[in-house]
């Protein structure tokens, strides 16, 4: 029975994380693993390896890296479970390795989609209407079920409110360079479909504005 040796090919810096470099075993792609573990190892091309000894400690390696690499992400601003995936991905991660990371910041509630909704809501009900929080939380791979529970908890008084003061300080602005009130209306139509408001609280608003009933 014939020996199959495990031959060290080609290794390459990664084209999207210069810190990592790709080890090709055999002419075939076999892992990332950081550039430290190279120099470590001693790993150069054309060496015969003993694979399995290798894939351990790279992927420890690996882990720890992938690890501190989240941790720095969250410790800037807080994220979805979606993004952490998406920028770890990037970093040339494989998705083992990213399954283990994800696990241990849910383990360790650093990573909470239900939190991360809960705060995004709350933050962005002030600026802006609910078309546009739930869009942008679907893009950030929120569970739609999530979205609605915390979409309903904002008071409507509240989101109303606060698209009228919008609407009165986009609307006095206006005022300076426009009179003709119907392209008045339609520019401040145009401006609270940007902030992600429905047809129905936006054509309320805008009688209360432009009616003059609060200025």
């Amino acid at each position: 029975m014939e020996v199959v040796m495990n031959i060290i090919t080609k290794i390459e810096v990664g084209k999207r994380n210069k810190e990592r470099v790709n080890i090709f075993i055999n002419d075939e792609f076999a892992f990332s693993v950081s550039a430290e573990i190279v120099y470590k190892e001693n790993l150069k091309v054309k060496q015969e390896i003993d694979i399995d000894s290798l894939k351990k400690i790279v992927n420890e390696d690996n882990y720890i890296k992938c690890k501190n690499s989240a941790l720095k992400i969250i410790e800037r601003t807080h994220k979805s479970e979606k993004e952490i995936r998406d920028k770890l991905v990037l970093k040339d991660y494989e998705n083992h390795i990213i399954d283990k990371t994800i696990n241990f910041l849910k383990e360790y509630n650093f990573l909470n989609d239900s939190n991360y909704a809960k705060m995004y809501v709350r933050d962005k009900s002030k600026t802006q209407g609910q078309m546009k929080i739930k869009y942008t939380l679907k893009q950030k791979g929120i569970d739609e079920s999530l979205i609605e529970k915390e979409l309903s908890m904002i008071d409507n008084n509240e989101l109303k409110d606060v698209a009228i003061d919008l609407a009165l300080r986009k609307y006095k602005t206006l005022c300076k360079r426009e009179n003709d009130k119907y392209k008045l209306k339609q520019k401040l139509y145009r401006f609270l479909m940007g902030k992600g408001y429905e047809y129905s609280l936006i054509s309320e608003v805008i009688k209360i504005v432009v009616n003059d009933e609060l200025i």
